[in-house]
């Protein structure tokens, strides 16, 4: 994440969620500290994974004082373990309290996002599948949470709803069955774009592909009817899985030859990974 796209996209953000964890004032730093002190802190890893939002966890000192100093060890990207010393933070021991928290949000968040990834990502080395998340995404971190998952290994399915077009079961049902729906999206969207459609069996995946659907998501099918679905969709339509997937299960689907796998889970089950800012002391 750049220092472009982190003004244009990620500041505002950050903003907010400094301002919900300070109203009016931090009344405990203020309280222990009333004047300016220069210092330092320690980030420090309590587990092993991947680390994940390094520019943002720094971006959110800076946001509070400009001259704060933040210094790291490690990239984005990299394998972290129980420990660790990631790099220290210096400035107004004012702005390192305040911004802590807020700080280690972000960045304990994505590095989850990122490790939970590299787990599944890892699990599809070898085969033709690439592993996408999905718009089940925390309100006001999807593009903290899209960028830690591409930390993490796995590629991003469309940003938001003006990104592309995934006409799934309740679309269907609006415009009246499968060619229905296709053939209004066909008509409706430039001809760049490209019409991705959910089906939940093989009747209405033959239909998909008779309405002229350029990738067709396998939402919920059974393995045996999937490789059957990858086979009816061979130098017709690209294929999707999707439908619960997690670490724990995804194993079964290496082998069925999917273009891509999708799993809400990546952004919406992944686990923080624990780190910690400690040490502080005035220099």
């Amino acid at each position: 994440m750049n220092n472009i796209t982190m003004k244009l996209n990620a500041d505002d953000l950050i903003l907010l969620a400094l301002k919900e964890d300070i109203t009016s004032e931090d009344i405990t730093t203020n309280s222990v500290m009333p004047g300016y002190c220069l210092g330092e802190v320690e980030l420090i890893c309590k587990q092993d994974g991947v680390i994940a939002g390094l520019e943002v966890f720094k971006r959110v000192f800076e946001l509070l004082d400009e001259n704060t100093q933040v210094t790291f060890t490690v990239s984005d990207g990299d394998s972290v373990a129980k420990g660790q010393k990631l790099g220290h933070i210096r400035g107004d021991i004012r702005v390192l309290l305040s911004g802590e928290r807020t700080a280690l949000n972000y960045l304990q968040r994505m590095s989850g996002i990122a490790t939970y990834t590299r787990a599944i990502a890892d699990m599809l080395k070898g085969s033709k599948t690439k592993l996408l998340d999905t718009r089940k995404t925390t309100p006001g971190m999807r593009i903290f949470e899209k960028y830690a998952v591409k930390v993490g290994g796995g590629y991003n399915h469309r940003f938001n709803l003006s990104d592309g077009i995934l006409l799934k079961d309740n679309h269907i049902g609006a415009a009246g069955g499968v060619k229905q729906a296709v053939a209004m999206a066909k008509e409706y969207a430039p001809f760049v774009r490209k019409i991705e459609i959910e089906v939940e069996n093989l009747d209405m995946l033959r239909e998909a592909l008779e309405a002229g659907a350029d990738i067709i998501m396998l939402d919920n099918m059974s393995v045996e009817d999937m490789k059957q679905a990858v086979a009816l969709c061979a130098g017709k339509a690209e294929t999707e899985c999707s439908g619960n997937v997690t670490r724990e299960n995804v194993a079964r689907l290496v082998d069925i030859g999917v273009d891509y796998i999708s799993s809400g889970a990546l952004t919406h089950s992944s686990p923080i990974l624990d780190l910690s800012l400690k040490n502080l002391h005035a220099v």
